[in-house]
């Protein structure tokens, strides 16, 4: 089959846009082709169809959203607004479809959060007038973040986000979504977790990666604690501070650093700035290093730029201590890269990842002594870490792997 691929972004390291990279190599391992059209599309979305006013940075996306967003007060003029976006954004879906002869459509969160909202009810619509078969793949529902709940387009919503089309399917990243989903909207879906190649190991670093600890001026005998995330509010990177912090008073015959990967991330505020700020506070050293860390290697400026995966072999621990995640990535890439972890034991962690058998450190929203404790132990028994890691590593298997997606998309597709 010709599969296209629909969301606002499918560029950069985002959760959305690695998990379809991941269900499009998968998809061509079983056979069929894969297309892509957003707002931006990275180098591997091609072959693919840009459309600019997609993306949910697009000026017009912006206005509608703010002004959705912005009180309780129904507006007539705003139904309108998104409308007409909507219908040219609907000229565009078609557009894709023919150009690409699509089969089926697998739309990427674009129906289940409301960054572009005229985008959600043109494929509520182009759905449901050309019954394509189409997958509505959902990785947090707007209901999940506050900053949705009071809002002018209630019928929006309740209709395109996501929309209830005969020939569409759900798939959520969590049966915690699985059983919001059916008690808010009656609408079944399947659970799909987020996945790694976990039959092909990552390689040992190679040149260009090792040089990660010399270019960013951390010493060999400095311990690295790294955040793997973007730098937004509700990943609680300050946890992450105030982890470095407590390590370095309870172990002060090794130096800590926090590095953080992420560029600051989508969602308005002033949160880095105020993290900047915690960071003063706590006295800790805290490289971010967002504008060094992207799809590709290279060098900018003079200076050597990495992928993600070059990152991961140098830490020497991860926390992943946000209050709310669809699913957690970054937090199945640490079982792959064999890194031990600490971890807010948010949703999803505890209805779909612990249960699976993962081993990690834990809080519940308050990083205690007893926890600072745990991670250490680890950290001055490397025997107790490896075991605990490769244990990951084969939850992640039996659990986590492209041939459990390879068998969910199977069944899908039939």
């Amino acid at each position: 089959m010709k599969i296209g691929f629909v969301a606002t972004r499918i560029a950069g390291l985002d959760g959305v846009s690695l998990e379809i990279n991941k269900w499009a190599g998968v998809l061509r391992r079983l056979g069929h082709e894969t297309f892509f059209c957003a707002g931006e599309l990275g180098e591997f979305a091609q072959p693919g169809m840009e459309v600019p006013a997609f993306h949910f940075q697009d000026p017009e996306a912006i206005a509608q959203h703010d002004e959705a967003f912005s009180g309780a007060e129904e507006s007539r003029a705003l139904y309108r607004r998104i409308a007409a976006s909507a219908g040219e954004l609907k000229a565009q879906l078609y557009t894709f479809a023919d150009r690409f002869a699509l089969d089926m459509l697998i739309t990427q969160n674009a129906q289940a959060i409301p960054m572009q909202i005229a985008l959600g009810v043109a494929l509520r619509d182009f759905i449901d007038e050309t019954h394509i078969p189409a997958i509505g793949h959902h990785h947090d529902f707007y209901w999940e973040r506050e900053r949705f709940i009071v809002n002018r387009i209630p019928d929006i919503l309740r209709t395109a986000f996501p929309s209830e089309g005969t020939s569409l399917r759900h798939v959520v990243i969590s049966t915690a979504m699985q059983r919001e989903l059916y008690m808010r909207r009656r609408l079944s879906a399947t659970y799909v977790p987020n996945v790694f190649d976990f039959r092909n190991p990552p390689p040992p670093p190679d040149a260009h990666a090792a040089t990660v600890r010399e270019e960013l001026g951390i010493a060999p005998d400095e311990r690295l604690i790294l955040q793997p995330t973007r730098i937004v509010r509700r990943k609680n990177i300050e946890r992450a501070v105030e982890v470095v912090r407590l390590l370095g008073e309870q172990d002060p015959a090794h130096r800590y650093v926090l590095v953080v990967t992420g560029y600051t991330g989508d969602e308005a505020g002033t949160y880095t700035d105020w993290l900047l700020r915690q960071v003063e506070i706590a006295g800790i050293r805290a490289l971010f290093i967002g504008d060094r860390v992207g799809e590709e290697r290279g060098a900018r400026e003079g200076r050597r730029t990495y992928t993600l995966w070059d990152i991961y072999p140098h830490a020497d621990f991860v926390t992943y201590l946000s209050s709310y995640e669809g699913f957690g990535n970054a937090l199945i890439e640490t079982l792959y890269f064999r890194k031990p972890l600490i971890v807010n034991a948010y949703t999803a962690y505890r209805s779909d990842i612990k249960p699976a058998g993962v081993r990690a450190v834990e809080i519940r929203e308050e990083v205690t002594p007893q926890a600072i404790g745990a991670v250490l132990a680890l950290l001055d028994d490397p025997a107790a870490a490896r075991r605990m890691v490769e244990h990951n590593y084969a939850v992640g298997q039996a659990h986590f792997s492209y041939e459990t997606l390879e068998a969910r998309l199977a069944t899908l597709l039939a």
